[in-house]
């Protein structure tokens, strides 16, 4: 399987010896064992009256688009709830909106590093729990985007555009993983990687340098430099969709089982997420004066 640009894709266990890892029916030979311990066992004492053969487990249930879909839907559906509930309380109560974005992104992040790093991506008590919590950081992100009391500008009416320009940017990455427009190579995957490094690491830097010079680097000040970057973000989080795509597909190939749906879906998410808030930002920049 190739890599991925999404930690959650890219620490799912890979396919050995013909069964999925850590999900396989049992370790080779396994039946042989079994029969050796019980001769080396009893078979000094006779056939015993009430041994029963040895059974090997029954086979998981590999998974399939649909349960692809069902669990990405689950999860969505999760955020959005989460996400509304957020933005009403943010509203009635603005000094919340601040609380809901440090804690629920921060709770988010974790919850991503510890089903990524944890090997716990196909748990769904974790990954609904990360919907729930981004829910939060987005419907409180999105009113301090929109909203004038925050110095935002737009409305719900550009909430609206930003969701609907998310879609269309995934739907429009799906028919290109379909069609093979753009293939998924381990040059492209390797590329893509570099690019969202160096992102992440701009990102970082101009984080550390507002805390000197207002505005830091100018990437996030709403103006030209701070377009271009958005527009940078906007298509890296877009081809990431391919590498997602495909590992998604490789999975179902490997004869994954059905729970590892979960972790497809949290990879999803994770990619959503990043890029609906970077096309709010970017259109929350053109309705500025």
């Amino acid at each position: 399987m190739r890599s991925t640009s999404n930690p959650v894709f890219r620490n799912l266990p890979r396919q050995e010896a013909g069964n999925y890892a850590n999900f396989g029916t049992g370790a080779a030979g396994a039946g042989q064992f079994g029969n050796q311990y019980g001769q080396q066992q009893y078979g000094q004492y006779g056939q015993q009256p009430y041994q029963q053969p040895y059974q090997p487990a029954p086979a998981t249930r590999t998974m399939t688009i649909d349960d692809v879909v069902t669990k990405t839907g689950i999860t969505l559906a999760v955020l959005t709830v989460a996400a509304i509930i957020s933005y009403a309380l943010s509203y009635n109560s603005p000094g919340l909106a601040p609380l809901f974005v440090i804690g629920g992104g921060l709770v988010g992040l974790v919850l991503v590093l510890v089903a990524s790093f944890g090997n716990k991506m196909d748990n769904p008590a974790i990954v609904l729990s990360y919907a729930a919590f981004e829910g939060l950081f987005l419907g409180a992100l999105s009113l301090m985007f929109t909203d004038v009391t925050f110095g935002g500008v737009g409305g719900s009416a550009l909430i609206g555009q930003a969701v609907l320009g998310t879609f269309g940017v995934f739907a429009g990455m799906l028919v290109v993983y379909k069609t093979g427009a753009i293939r998924v190579t381990p040059r492209f995957t390797r590329m893509l990687l570099g690019a969202m490094v160096g992102v992440v690491v701009l990102a970082l830097g101009n984080l550390i340098a507002s805390f000197f010079t207002d505005g830091g680097f100018g990437l996030r000040d709403g103006g030209a430099l701070a377009i271009v970057f958005s527009l940078v973000c906007i298509a890296i989080a877009a081809f990431s969709f391919l590498l997602d795509f495909d590992a998604a597909d490789q999975l179902i190939r490997a004869g994954a089982p059905a729970k590892a749906a979960w972790g497809v879906a949290l990879g999803l998410t994770v990619t959503l997420v990043w890029l609906y808030v970077e096309i709010l930002r970017l259109l929350s920049y053109f309705q500025r004066d």
